[in-house]
């Protein structure tokens, strides 16, 4: 029996990008309809107006979405 060839790789990665590529669109248009919060939801610090406008449904300022970012990419700050 022959493992996985290349072509079964590349489709298996392609499948995996399309399926977080999904999940990330059907998140973002959540957001959309869901109201900026004034202040973070992290730290407390309020979310300046520009950010609730530029991002409809924002949870938390700059930094606080950074620090989240930088974690889920396993980048230790």
């Amino acid at each position: 029996m022959r493992g996985p060839t290349v072509a079964d790789n590349l489709d298996i990665a392609a499948e995996n990008t399309q399926r977080r590529l999904d999940a990330a669109l059907a998140n973002r248009a959540r957001m959309a309809t869901t109201p900026s919060l004034t202040h973070c939801n992290e730290c407390g610090d309020p979310i300046p107006e520009k950010r609730r406008n530029a991002l409809p449904g924002v949870a938390t300022c700059v930094d606080c979405q950074s620090v989240n970012e930088h974690k889920s990419k396993g980048v230790r700050r």
